[in-house]
């Protein structure tokens, strides 16, 4: 059997929600494989990770920036982290992060991006003694219609820790686009939808929940005639609540992301139609040291 560290119920545990206990006792019980932990975890009713926002942070800024381009408009996420909060109130950081953003909307790649603000942050680094990197971009561009964004948690205009863009086609009003991107956006950034469409979501991800699904009923004691009928259901269900469209408006719950174009293409009386989102969270998926906790998870596993 694999060793079951420390390091690794930590992992588990910021990744899954569950105790520390139940990330131990998952991990001995899949040979220290953390996804399979992961799935055990889920199966036992353990775990509420697929619906958990709150990932483990790095310190920093997620800026927007955009631009109109004719009838249409272009517009930029950058993430830009640092090793802590307190450089982010910085101005001179802020500046770099702006001029990072600034330059998403000339380069579609992180390495673009990082290029041009590079002699920049070797400057702040030198003199705040802190390691910046730009981590994340995204871009959208729409040859007619709007890029909406939204900043939640934002520390200065166009700052903050959670940055949402909606790209919206339509040769409707655009303060009217506008409007309805960016409350799309504000949902976005509560919902965190995996993607657009149902056509869109990962094959992969949906197979895995619906491994996890049959597992769960089985534990269940489910009828083994229903079980097929059941995840079924669920599926649906589970697709209903991670595809931007199928979801329920957090605005009024009464109707979907889907019907809320719909009405605003009727409103417009023009054909209206949301191409594509990106949501980027600041420090999701880094981990971050924490030295207590790791003692405390050592304590624990001790003996193991």
């Amino acid at each position: 059997m694999a060793e079951i560290t420390a390091s690794l119920v930590k992992d588990l545990r910021e990744k899954s929600g569950a105790g520390m206990m139940d990330c131990k006792k998952a991990l001995q019980e899949n040979g220290g494989d953390l996804e399979a932990a992961m799935d055990w975890l889920r199966t036992k009713g353990l775990s509420k990770a697929a619906k958990k926002a709150d990932r483990v942070a790095a310190e920093g800024l997620v800026a927007v920036a955009s631009e109109a381009q004719g009838a249409g408009m272009t517009a930029a996420a950058v993430e830009v982290n640092a090793e802590t909060d307190f450089v982010s109130r910085n101005e001179l950081f802020q500046k770099a992060a702006r001029n990072a953003g600034q330059a998403g909307l000339k380069n579609d790649t992180v390495e673009g991006v990082a290029a041009a603000v590079s002699d920049e942050l070797t400057n702040l680094i030198a003199t705040i003694g802190e390691n910046m990197v730009v981590r994340r971009m995204a871009r959208h561009s729409v040859e007619q219609g709007v890029v909406a964004s939204y900043i939640h948690n934002a520390i200065a205009p166009d700052l903050g820790r959670i940055a949402v863009l909606v790209a919206v086609e339509s040769s409707g009003d655009q303060d009217a686009l506008k409007d309805m991107g960016r409350k799309i956006a504000m949902h976005i950034a509560a919902t965190s939808p995996l993607s657009l469409s149902s056509d869109d979501l990962d094959p992969a991800a949906v197979e895995r929940e619906r491994a996890v699904l049959t597992e769960k009923a089985k534990e269940e004691g489910k009828p083994e005639a229903m079980i097929a009928k059941i995840v079924d259901g669920q599926i649906a269900k589970f697709q209903r609540e991670v595809v931007l469209l199928e979801q329920q408006f957090v605005m009024n719950p009464d109707q979907t992301v889907k019907q809320l174009v719909a009405e605003t293409a009727k409103t417009l009386g023009a054909p209206v139609a949301v191409t594509g989102f990106t949501r980027l969270a600041l420090g999701e998926g880094v981990e971050k040291k924490v030295d207590d906790f790791a003692a405390e998870v050592a304590s624990m596993t001790a003996g193991a």
